[in-house]
């Protein structure tokens, strides 16, 4: 139950559950390790994603199959749908490190190219506005990031983001300039944790908070942590692992 005294609350809905068949129409480069992809195709009427951290499954079949049981078993990954409409459907990849098989398929695949979206099937939705934010993540929570800034408005507000260096800072829609993190070749989390448990009570931004922290799944435990320093609602706020560091196959938690 949402508590009365606060402004906002995070409601799950539920969707339901859609396979659709896709092409890669478009590519951008936003940075050396960093991807945009546009994609197209008439199944994508009626897609729909509630809440900013959404995840949908986007599967890799050889050739598309002519049943969902098998393009079920291609293999896939999560990711989080950026911007959409009618036919088309934008989505960022991180494509350095580990090079499994959804980051080779973004930066390298052929135009034309056609894949499945499976999902979203469920949505933590803000209902309210909360008092105030702060949003950290790695690059792979930039998507999610990028929609939770969409939202802010007059409020006190925090963003940062642990990338590779400084050649991998991207424009990020905002209405306070996000701040950067750069972890060079020390494993990816290591700067954002550091950040994170250097953070006190004064550095909260402010009552009522939402909190969002994602990046590989180590940030967890000191994410809770500093959600207990600043006496946060764990209700009021979402901390995750989206990957796993050595598991091409982890499920980031819904």
């Amino acid at each position: 139950m949402a508590d009365p005294k606060s402004s906002f609350s995070l409601e799950r809905k539920m969707l339901a559950l859609q396979f659709r068949e896709v092409a890669l129409v478009a590519r951008e480069q936003l940075a050396p390790n960093y991807v945009r992809v546009r994609l197209e195709g008439d199944d994508l009427f009626g897609f729909a994603s509630l809440g900013s951290d959404d995840h949908m499954r986007l599967f890799f079949p050889d050739r598309m199959p002519d049943s969902i049981e098998e393009l079920r078993a291609a293999p896939s990954r999560e990711y989080t749908p950026l911007v959409w409409d009618e036919n088309w459907l934008e989505v960022e990849f991180a494509v350095h490190g580990d090079e499994g098989i959804a980051a080779r398929w973004a930066a390298t695949a052929p135009i034309g190219s056609r894949i499945g979206v499976g999902g979203p099937r469920g949505s933590a939705v803000i209902t309210g506005t909360p008092g105030s934010w702060f949003l950290a993540g790695d690059e792979t929570a930039i998507p999610a990031i990028r929609r939770f800034a969409a939202l802010i408005g007059e409020q006190p507000a925090r963003v940062v983001i642990e990338v590779h260096g400084a050649e991998d800072e991207i424009e990020i829609d905002a209405p306070v300039k996000p701040e950067w993190l750069h972890r060079g070749d020390e494993p990816a989390g290591s700067a954002l944790i550091a950040f994170l448990e250097g953070l006190g009570e004064a550095d909260a931004v402010g009552s009522d908070s939402f909190v969002f922290i994602a990046a590989e799944q180590s940030v967890v435990k000191p994410g809770r942590a500093l959600l207990a320093r600043w006496g946060v609602d764990t209700a009021h706020a979402v901390v995750k692992g989206y990957w796993k560091r050595g598991e091409a196959e982890y499920h980031a938690p819904h």
